[in-house]
């Protein structure tokens, strides 16, 4: 860099120093500094978050054995439910177990088997005797009397399962987790914070959605659900709730199997 000094500066050699100082300073400032770098050191990548689909999700799989998906830690050790034969789990740090809700469960589960059996028994056997005489007709009057009255106990021991199996789904479908039916895990619910690979998850609009999963098949099920067949796993398939304002609220994936 060259700089041209005047004749008033030359006659004080104070002035020249000074001035030298000054320049040597801008000179290092624009090289980029002492260690003449100049280069801010590079922010490391974050990780990408894990992919929610058909692969599975924390280490848990299709298809696999409940007690090899325990031995791996990802699951909180006690279940959250076991009506109907299903055996859910919450995610480790999830929502704990409620012991409360797991026994009116079971209380209303085995109500409602043991009035179905008997007003099934109660019907088999309530055909006309022969008799018909006044007794006779009286005796097959209280028989279709008490089967009517197992039929009315049965079906509101129906409608009352049915809510309880309503409950379990909403409390799982919030959360996520893993429910296992005799031949392993049956179905893999997202977490709320988890995206399927096409960026799908609590949250995402059915417009979004739609337009993810459209031309794959995408239906609305008789359940409500969006429904989307998983290439390659036969039997399998995406489930997405969703509000009636165009919202999706939970993920899953999901086995035609049977719980029990």
């Amino acid at each position: 860099m060259r700089t041209k000094l005047n004749k008033s500066v030359l006659g004080r050699p104070g002035l020249i120093v000074l001035t030298v100082a000054l320049l040597t300073g801008v000179t290092a400032c624009t090289s980029g500094g002492s260690s003449g770098t100049g280069a801010a050191p590079a922010a490391s990548a974050a990780p990408k978050p894990e992919v929610f689909g058909p692969a599975g999700y924390r280490g848990l799989t299709p298809g696999m054995a409940k007690e090899a998906a325990l031995a791996g830690g990802k699951l909180a050790p006690a279940p959250t439910s076991t009506l109907d034969g299903c055996t859910d789990f919450s995610y480790t740090g999830g929502p704990a177990p409620d012991p409360a809700r797991i026994a009116a469960e079971e209380a209303v589960e085995k109500k409602s088997k043991e009035l179905n059996k008997k007003a099934d028994e109660a019907a088999a056997s309530s055909g006309s005797d022969g008799d018909t005489s006044a007794a006779g007709s009286a005796r097959s009057a209280a028989k279709s009397a008490e089967v009517a009255r197992l039929m009315a106990d049965s079906a509101l021991a129906i409608a009352e399962l049915a809510e309880k199996r309503e409950a379990r789904d909403k409390a799982f479908a919030a959360s996520g987790g893993a429910s296992f039916g005799k031949d392993g895990l049956r179905e893999l619910g997202a977490p709320p914070d988890a995206k399927t690979a096409e960026g799908i998850g609590a949250g995402s609009s059915v417009d979004e959605l739609k337009k993810a999963y459209d031309a794959r098949g995408l239906k609305l099920g008789e359940n409500k659900r969006y429904q989307l067949p998983i290439d390659g796993k036969p039997g399998w398939h995406y489930e997405f709730v969703t509000t009636p304002e165009g919202k999706v609220t939970a993920v899953s994936i999901i086995s035609a199997a049977k719980c029990a």
